[in-house]
């Protein structure tokens, strides 16, 4: 039997709303076993200050005006993660410890994707091996530096025993997509990033509200889908976006077409926007037929949104079969932490974590920075 690893993965998405923190033992190859999972919310000061300095970067040259800001919000951040780890009750288990960060800007096209989380100030404090800064290896060989989990994906599917192909979808606040044609090689799987998730909705919600993002669908649900709007805005993506565009981030996208609509007329504009390009996807995959509908595996803070997924099954009927991943054992707000704690082991037995078929790099390459 292959060394087995206890790795923890710490995971804060684009939402910006906390951490997912999951502990796993993996050879880093085909073998996992979850051992402990834990949510752990931010507090107000950084989610706003997350989102506010969010707002403030448009290009490279922002994170240079904004360094101070920046590094300070990192410290704060780190330190955060330092605590939340000392409440993990197998943290003397801990091996290895895959450090995402928090995604403050990201754009392929200028070779920059930045993490805030201070790697060597976790492993000082922790006095456990980090990974941290997995895109950058990627971004330098010709990749995007994302998506990364697609490798997690396919060993997740594996272990669904479900006729291939399968393909994973989730919805945070980018919605990216695998699929899995082989349980196994590194040619077995594809991904790309699809387009909005939770971003343009949990935006909108937050401008004019006091909440973080619509529960359950139940603003969209009250509200009036402007058709007039809805149509302008998806030629506009479908116009500004290659299709061959493989990431994205929340910064691509902005609720300012939706300015003059009520509240829940602009949540069910949204929403109704999110799921059309999110269904258009599915429906692309050469894999979706009416025959034989492609299996949908749904995970992510978004499959919890109830309009927005009915508007995805109304969408794509018959022709994909949307299925929520915590049917087959696995909690579906814990996959991109498993994914990186799964990574952080493979990148440090210098095991591929990124491909062409999935970030776009020249072959396919370890990543992430070890200390």
């Amino acid at each position: 039997m292959t060394k087995q690893y206890t790795s923890l993965g710490l995971m804060s998405g684009t939402s910006g709303d906390g951490v997912d923190a999951s502990i796993i033992q993996s050879n880093g190859d085909d073998q996992y076993e979850v051992i402990e999972e834990q949510y752990f919310q931010y507090d107000n000061h950084i989610y706003q200050k997350i989102h506010s300095l969010k707002e403030k970067i448009n290009n490279f040259q922002d994170l240079d005006k904004l360094d101070n800001e920046l590094n300070n919000l990192e410290r704060i951040i780190t330190l955060f993660h330092v605590d939340k780890i000392k409440k993990l009750r197998n943290i003397s288990d801990i091996e290895i410890i895959g450090f995402h960060g928090q995604t403050i800007y990201h754009n392929p096209s200028e070779k920059i994707s930045k993490q805030l989380g201070n790697g060597k100030l976790l492993a000082q404090l922790t006095n456990k091996k980090i990974v941290y800064n997995f895109r950058q290896n990627d971004i330098l060989n010709g990749g995007e530096g994302a998506p990364l989990a697609p490798v997690f994906h396919q060993l997740l599917v594996a272990k669904t025993n479900l006729e291939l192909p399968v393909c994973v979808l989730n919805i945070g606040g980018i919605s990216n997509m695998t699929i899995v044609e082989k349980k196994t090689g590194v040619s077995g799987f594809s991904s790309r990033d699809i387009g909005p998730g939770n971003c343009l909705i949990d935006d909108w919600i937050r401008k004019k509200t006091e909440q973080k993002f619509d529960n359950d669908g139940s603003l969209a649900s009250a509200g009036k889908v402007n058709e007039i709007i809805l149509e302008q805005v998806q030629e506009l993506f479908s116009n500004r976006f290659d299709s061959d565009k493989i990431s994205f981030d929340t910064s691509d996208f902005d609720v300012s077409f939706a300015r003059g609509l009520s509240l829940e007329d602009g949540a069910a504009t949204l929403t109704d926007f999110t799921a059309n390009i999110i269904s258009s996807a599915l429906i692309s995959s050469p894999y979706t037929s009416t025959e034989k509908p492609l299996k949908v595996l749904l995970c992510g803070g978004g499959r919890k949104n109830k309009t927005l997924i009915q508007k995805i099954e109304k969408n794509t009927f018959k022709k994909v079969s949307i299925n929520l991943i915590d049917k087959f054992g696995v909690n579906g707000d814990f996959i991109e932490s498993q994914a990186f704690a799964y990574l952080a082991i493979r990148s440090s037995l210098k095991l591929p974590i990124s491909f062409p078929k999935t970030t776009g790099c020249k072959e396919p390459i370890s990543g992430g920075e070890i200390i």
